[in-house]
């Protein structure tokens, strides 16, 4: 069960996770996250925001909301995207730090305590996962080497895997970014924008056991250059200054 103790405290963490037609892995992934997380001194909330889902997930979170108290459901009248997802659940969480998974099981809780550990003892805005060891297809690591490439050499970056949902954020600088379509994958290039600082660390990757891949080469690499052209316009209009003096 996801922990109850503590009451008293004030919840500390609030994990994000979007799910499109995921219902098999929804029973597996908040086990896990127990597992991970339940028996620390702090209090943690689970967000999982139902995309529009058309294969049961909702009817399986309400049903799983009974065993893990600390779930917290929101679900959308339609599809909106991932980003729309993430948004939605950055509004909704009630933590001083946020991180994000996919609801798919190939993100691994247990890197939950590292990526709040590194965000706590670094100082840093944001702390991005990259998957040191890929589960996928040679295809699909192709595809997200060539996106990944792409949103790096436009947007003058340097992070390893932007497309590793395995994030974790001071929440109100996540609440106050810029998002539209597409802008999940840059969460890191729009912190650096206002201002704020990203590390990162390597987590753990496994392979899809059940659902199937929402994302192929239009979605993965075409769409992520149009976007990418959007957030390089983004960087070259942001405002920069520093006020030297305010007199009241």
């Amino acid at each position: 069960m996801l922990s109850t103790c503590y009451r008293s405290h004030p919840v500390k963490l609030s994990l994000v996770v979007p799910a499109y037609n995921e219902r098999d892995n929804l029973a597996p992934l908040l086990a896990e996250i127990a597992a991970a997380l339940d028996g620390r001194a702090w209090r943690y909330e689970v967000i999982v925001v139902d995309d529009g889902s058309t294969d049961g997930t909702l009817d399986a979170l309400k049903d799983l909301r009974r065993t893990y108290p600390a779930l917290h459901i929101i679900s959308f009248e339609r599809n909106a995207g991932q980003t729309a997802a993430f948004a939605a659940g950055f509004r909704a969480a009630r933590a001083p730090i946020v991180v994000t998974l996919d609801a798919d099981l190939q993100n691994d809780p247990h890197d939950i305590p590292t990526l709040v550990e590194t965000l706590e003892q670094t100082g840093a805005t944001a702390v991005a996962g990259y998957r040191a060891t890929r589960r996928d297809t040679s295809w699909k690591r192709l595809q997200s080497r060539i996106a990944n490439g792409v949103r790096n050499r436009l947007n003058g970056e340097v992070i390893r895997d932007t497309g590793c949902s395995l994030k974790a954020f001071r929440t109100d600088a996540v609440r106050a970014l810029p998002l539209f379509v597409g802008m999940h994958r840059f969460l890191p290039t729009l912190i650096k924008m206002q201002g704020g600082t990203v590390t990162e660390v390597p987590v753990g990757h496994r392979p899809r056991k059940h659902g199937t891949t929402k994302y192929g080469m239009w979605n993965r690499v075409w769409r992520s250059l149009v976007d990418a052209f959007a957030v390089r316009w983004m960087q070259r209009r942001a405002l920069h200054y520093r006020v030297r003096e305010e007199v009241e």
